[in-house]
C-alpha cells in the first residue's frame, strides 16, 4: 500500500514530463514549419511566430501562478480578460473592420475564456462563501457579452456554464475530453463542408446568412488555394494578396476567418495537422494532469469553444486571446505547490483497491 502510494508522485512527474516535452516540441514545430513555408513563398512568418510566443508564454504564467495561486490566479484572470473586453473594444490598433468580420471573434473568444477562468476558480476554491461569487463572476461575464451585442460570446460562456455545472457530476474525465475534442472536429468539418459547398442547398443558405457571403466567399477562397498548394501553402500572410473576396473588401484585414482554412490556405496539409496536433495536446495535457476533474473539463470546454469561435472567425489573430487561452490551459494544468482535496473526483485511483482517494 505505501509502495503504491510513493509510486503515484513518480508516475504523475512522467505523465506531466511527456506532456510538456509534446508541448515544447508541437509549438517548435509550428514556428519552424512557418518559417520553412515563408521562405519557400516569400511569406510572413511573424503573425504566427507571435502567436506560438503568445501561447508559450501564457502557459508558462498560467503554469507558474497557478501553482502558487490556484484560486486567486484565475480569479485574476478572469477579471481581467474581462476588463480587456470592456475598457480595450477593439483589442488591437489598426482600422475597424465591418462587422461581423472584425473584432467580434476576439470578443467573443476573450469573454469565453474569462468565464471559464471564473469557474475553475469556483471549482478550486474550498471556501463556500467564495466559490457562489465567483460563480457570480461568470455569470455576470455572460451577462457582459449579451450586453455588447456579442452573440457568440454569450452562446459559448452559456455552454462553458453549463459545461462547468456538469462536470461537477463526473468522475471521469477521458469521456468528457473525447466529447470536446469531437465537438471541436464537427465544427472544423461544418467549415471545410461549407467552403466546399458539401451541405445541403437550404442549409447553405442558412448559414451564408449568419455568417455572411463575405465569410464564405474568403472560406472558398482559403480552400482553393489549399487545393492548389496542399504541400507548402501560398506563404504565411499572403493569402490578402491572392484572395479575391479579400482584394474585393474595402476594409480588410488580409485574413480567411477560419483558423483551419488559413493554415491549409498558407501553410499546407503540414499547417492544418500542427495546428490540430496544438489542440489535441492541451486536451492530452488537460486528461493527464491531476487537478480535479471539474477544474479540468471546464477549462476544456473553455478552450474548445475557443477553438470552435476560431474556426468561424479571426479570433486567434489577436495576441490577446491566443495569451489568453495559453493562461487558462496552464491554470488548469498546473500542479499546486498546497496539494488540493481529492473532492469532486481527480480519475486518481490507488493502485492495489480500486478506489478514489
Amino acid at each position: 500500500m505505501t509502495s503504491a502510494a510513493g509510486a503515484e508522485p513518480a508516475a504523475d512527474d512522467d505523465r506531466r514530463n511527456v506532456s510538456d516535452a509534446a508541448g515544447v516540441v508541437i509549438l517548435g514545430a509550428c514556428a519552424a514549419w512557418s518559417l520553412i513555408t515563408a521562405a519557400a513563398h516569400d511569406g510572413r512568418p511573424e503573425g504566427m511566430l507571435l502567436a506560438v510566443l503568445a501561447v508559450a508564454a501564457g502557459y508558462a504564467a498560467g503554469r507558474v501562478s497557478g501553482a502558487l495561486l490556484p484560486v486567486a490566479a484565475p480569479g485574476a484572470g478572469a477579471l481581467a480578460g474581462l476588463g480587456l473586453t470592456v475598457g480595450l473594444p477593439y483589442l488591437s490598433p489598426g482600422p475597424e473592420i465591418i462587422t461581423p468580420l472584425g473584432h467580434a471573434g476576439a470578443t467573443a473568444a476573450l469573454l469565453t475564456l474569462s468565464a471559464g477562468a471564473a469557474c475553475c476558480a469556483a471549482w478550486a476554491t474550498e471556501s463556500p462563501a467564495l466559490r457562489p461569487a465567483l460563480r457570480l463572476l461568470a455569470a455576470g461575464i455572460t451577462v457582459t457579452a449579451a450586453a455588447l451585442g456579442s452573440i457568440a460570446g454569450f452562446t459559448a460562456c452559456v455552454a462553458v456554464l453549463l459545461g462547468s455545472l456538469a462536470a461537477g457530476r463526473m468522475r471521469h474525465r477521458g469521456a468528457g475530453i473525447a466529447g470536446l475534442a469531437l465537438s471541436a472536429a464537427l465544427v472544423a468539418g461544418l467549415t471545410w463542408a461549407v467552403a466546399g459547398n458539401k451541405v445541403p442547398a437550404g442549409l447553405a443558405a442558412s448559414l451564408e446568412s449568419r455568417l455572411t457571403g463575405q465569410r464564405v466567399g474568403l472560406w472558398q477562397d482559403a480552400l482553393h488555394m489549399a487545393r492548389g498548394n496542399a504541400g507548402l501553402g501560398v506563404g504565411p500572410g499572403r493569402f490578402g494578396e491572392l484572395s479575391r473576396t479579400s482584394a474585393q473588401t474595402l476594409l480588410s484585414d488580409g485574413k480567411p476567418h477560419s483558423a483551419p482554412l488559413q493554415q491549409a490556405a498558407e501553410q499546407g496539409i503540414v499547417g492544418v495537422a500542427l495546428l490540430t496536433a496544438a489542440f489535441c495536446w492541451v486536451l492530452y495535457a488537460l486528461w493527464r494532469t491531476r487537478r480535479p476533474t471539474p477544474v479540468v473539463l471546464t477549462a476544456g470546454a473553455a478552450l474548445t469553444a475557443v477553438a470552435a469561435i476560431a474556426c468561424l472567425g479571426n479570433a486567434l489573430s489577436f495576441t490577446t486571446v491566443s495569451v489568453g487561452a495559453g493562461l487558462l490551459a496552464g491554470l488548469a494544468t498546473a500542479r499546486p505547490l498546497a496539494d488540493e482535496s481529492p473532492r469532486h473526483g481527480t480519475d486518481v485511483r490507488v493502485r492495489g483497491e480500486g478506489q478514489a482517494p
